[in-house]
């Protein structure tokens, strides 16, 4: 039977694609088509419209990139002149990064020919009219940037283009841009193929497909939001505020929690606050915000990626926004509206997501999920679940349930027991309670003068020297409170031995030497001499001697 299915399956070759594009799939190791891609490309190819219904990690971003390219292909070999035949629209500039990139690769055999850009990753309004002026085959652009270029008569769109594309549509309208999308629609021929990629199919995404969609396809794959149980396991920690830091430094320092790991928070003071309390025990990590420039965000991603670092403190700000939460975390952030950390971005090889901050919904938790797991990688998620998060999660418990066409609890129960780690829970305490709100300011402010300085001074002198270019780093200490250097040891004594059998540290007790050495004993008896008590003794053998 497993012949059979494997005779049956469709390969890249079987899609009438140009020779430079399979190249370009083969030199990805690109193997076969995932289940989206195998049944979107030809529907795409068709000049269909579409709404694609998929995943997080199925392969979406490439499903439709590829027709793209085959596309402008086919249209330059009877073009008379260069222009833009394609517009690429996501919500957040992290995910308009991913995408260009995922063209970037996929026209390598071409990219004289296929010319693409992303407009979003240029903040200036001058280099954006520029690279407009010379008329890429593909834009790749947050609605806002391109609504602001149309408008300005910078690009038209009125005659060239022939294909939309709008990512994560579903996330469109929490990011603000649903006026942005609306006002683009004027800008756009009377006929043109358009595709809509969303995890959901919420009503937001319906509205969406009444203004740009003209008798679509639904592709709506039979699958979980998530990856499938045994690809992707839920834990929860139930713990306290106070509780929350002293487990995630025993986790760390234990080596309980391998390999890469996204730690999710819910505002950007706490985004700092946690990554000042890591550096005093020597466990480094980056943080990842709206505050942080575009440019900087989508480095420290790329290094991630390349696993330059192995931890980053991600604030997830964007669920704030909404108007039904009413808590002390609605206030909006002051950072970029084009910022999404939780949604889109193809974080690769991680094999935890930890939940620090319970999410604020069910939608969040599944884009936090969905950074783990992806394509046919294994991950967890951990939840860090107080007394007044426990209905969310609840609700969330629910939710996978039905996903998973399951009645069992599918996040199960972290076994940790926080009693064996006193000595643990006493230095964290400390070590929290140094953080202070000055602090914290401080290390926002410091962090954005040094990777502003940074994004901007040494681009150049980088791009020819670059072994320098560690300087880059974003897991750099920040250094606004007092490091104490004794915190980075884990003393064996502090340790139970319940843990220790789960960290793999040894049990078995040292044997005593059976002599001391010279440091020692001057040790002791300098310590003998300090002492009052003893002091008259020492000088009474002295002149004994004598």
């Amino acid at each position: 039977m497993a012949e059979k299915v494997d005779e049956d399956k469709v390969t890249f070759d079987q899609m009438e694609l140009d020779d430079r594009v399979l190249k370009a799939i083969a030199k990805l190791s690109w193997t076969s088509p995932t289940i989206i891609q195998e049944k979107a490309i030809p529907l795409f190819l068709e000049g269909k419209d579409v709404l694609l219904r998929a995943r997080t990690g199925s392969g979406k971003t490439a499903a439709f990139a590829i027709p793209v390219i085959q596309k402008v292909l086919n249209s330059k070999a009877s073009a008379t002149q260069q222009q833009t035949s394609a517009l690429i629209l996501a919500p957040s500039k992290e995910l308009c990064r991913q995408i260009h990139s995922v063209f970037e690769a996929l026209t390598i055999k071409c990219q004289k020919i296929v010319q693409s850009i992303d407009l979003s990753y240029y903040t200036s309004v001058t280099t954006q009219k520029l690279l407009l002026s010379k008329h890429p085959d593909v834009v790749i652009s947050t609605p806002g940037k391109i609504l602001a270029q149309l408008q300005s008569g910078n690009i038209n769109l009125k005659n060239s283009l022939e294909t939309l594309v709008i990512d994560e549509a579903d996330l469109v309208f929490s990011f603000g841009f649903e006026n942005d999308l609306k006002g683009i629609v004027d800008h756009l021929p009377s006929i043109y193929q358009a595709i809509l990629a969303s995890a959901t199919l919420s009503d937001d995404v319906s509205s969406l497909k009444q203004i740009f969609l003209h008798n679509p396809v639904v592709l709506k794959l039979e699958e979980p939001e998530l990856a499938p149980s045994s690809q992707l396991s839920h834990y929860h920690i139930s713990a306290e505020e106070n509780d929350k830091a002293a487990i995630l430094y025993a986790l760390f320092k234990l080596h309980l929690i391998r390999g890469k790991s996204i730690i999710f928070v819910n505002t950007v003071d706490r985004c700092y606050k946690l990554k000042l309390f890591l550096e005093q025990f020597s466990i480094k990590s980056c943080v990842l915000n709206s505050e942080l420039p575009s440019k900087i965000r989508c480095h420290a991603v790329n290094q991630f990626n390349q696993g330059i670092y192995d931890i980053i403190i991600a604030s997830d700000e964007h669920v704030l926004d909404q108007p039904e939460k009413s808590n002390k975390f609605t206030r909006k952030a002051k950072g970029d509206a084009e910022s999404g950390v939780a949604r889109g971005i193809d974080f690769q090889c991680v094999s935890n997501v930890i939940n620090f901050d319970f999410p604020l919904d069910i939608n969040s938790y599944i884009h936090r999920a969905g950074r783990t797991a992806r394509g046919n990688n294994t991950g967890s998620v951990l939840s860090f679940v107080d007394l007044k998060e426990r209905d969310l999660m609840n609700q969330v418990e629910e939710h996978l349930q039905s996903g998973y066409l399951t009645d069992d609890a599918v996040m199960k129960n972290y076994q940790f027991k926080l009693e064996e780690v006193e000595p643990f829970r006493y230095r964290a305490k400390d070590a929290w309670r140094a953080i202070t709100r000055i602090a914290i300011r401080d290390a926002r402010l410091k962090e954005i003068k040094v990777q502003i300085f940074n994004c901007e001074k040494l681009k150049s002198y980088f791009e020819n020297n670059p072994r320098d270019l560690q300087v880059l780093r974003h897991d750099k200490t920040l250094g606004t409170i007092k490091k104490q250097a004794h915190l980075s040891d884990v003393p064996d004594y502090i340790i139970p031995d319940t843990l220790k059998r789960m960290a793999g540290i040894s049990t078995m007790k040292k044997s005593k030497r059976p002599y001391q050495s010279d440091s020692k004993s001057k040790s002791i008896y300098a310590a003998k001499r300090n002492n009052p008590l003893l002091c008259a003794e020492l000088d009474y053998g002295k002149k004994k001697k004598h």
